[in-house]
């Protein structure tokens, strides 16, 4: 069984992702092959919060080249985690 630290990679900090943290929906890049059982579970137990829902998405690695050789970026998940209404905020975004 995966531990939450293997499950929640790292925090996502973007322009779009810090708007949402005003609705109380924080984002978060997790393993490719967690479900969304994992990761509630993992966010309530790293950060002490209640969730509400969980939406994810699998984002494709784009192509890249340098000079001839030619390659993709990683794929990777993102998780966009909604928190309950009386739930603490996330100090780790502040």
């Amino acid at each position: 069984m995966k531990t939450a630290q293997d499950v929640v990679i790292r925090p996502l900090v973007t322009e779009k992702s810090t708007r949402l943290m005003e609705m109380g929906k924080y984002s978060f890049v997790v393993s490719r092959d967690a479900n969304k059982i994992d990761i509630k579970n993992a966010v309530e137990q790293l950060f002490g919060v209640k969730v509400k829902a969980v939406n994810t998405l699998r984002i494709k690695g784009k192509p890249r080249r340098v000079g001839i050789h030619r390659g993709y970026r990683p794929s990777w998940k993102k998780a966009i985690v909604t928190l309950q209404e009386g739930s603490k905020r996330i100090e780790i975004f502040e």
